[in-house]
């Protein structure tokens, strides 16, 4: 078996997850997972396909038509890495303005730690009127990782950008 990660992007319509799964199962492909979402007037996301090696380009070609729906890029994927680790949460919350992810990530890479999963979002806030900004990454952490280190970056950043952070195992 080949894994494929598609990356797709179309404008927002009905059908468009239909249209692509069709494709994969035609091609006796399994659609493993996907993070896929809405976003101002546009659909997209990235799909992880596994497919019959002997049928990988069939499947790529065949996802050449979609273009009408969605653009397609088709990538072969890369080993699974293979070091323990246990992912944690960070969480953000606070009122919106410019240089907020930038300044969490940037203390998570100094750490040497990799973002797995991140949503964000801006909402209302209400009473006080203005934006939220929030924000929760899953990240992921070597088995043995001294966590101390890591909540301390974060509580500098969290006063710096003046957010609220919290940080928890996945697995509470």
């Amino acid at each position: 078996m080949t894994t494929l990660l598609l990356t797709v992007i179309g404008d927002d319509r009905a059908g468009l997850v239909k249209a692509l799964a069709d494709v994969v199962k035609a091609h006796d492909g399994n659609w493993e997972r996907s993070h896929l979402a809405e976003m101002a007037g546009k659909f997209a996301g990235i799909v992880e396909v596994s497919v019959p090696q002997a049928r990988a380009r069939e499947l790529e070609a065949a996802l050449r038509p979609l273009e009408g729906l969605l653009e397609v890029e088709v990538h072969t994927a890369g080993p699974h890495a293979s070091a323990s680790h246990h992912d944690v949460v960070v969480e953000v919350l606070g009122n919106d303005h410019p240089g907020i992810l930038q300044a969490v990530s940037g203390a998570l890479a100094e750490q040497g730690l990799s973002v797995t999963e991140l949503e964000t979002s801006t909402r209302e806030a209400p009473m006080v009127g203005g934006q939220l900004f929030e924000a929760r990454a899953l990240v992921a952490v070597p088995d043995g990782f001294d966590l101390t280190g890591l909540r301390a970056a974060l509580e500098r950043i969290a006063s710096e950008v003046l957010v609220d952070l919290t940080l928890t195992s996945a697995d509470d």
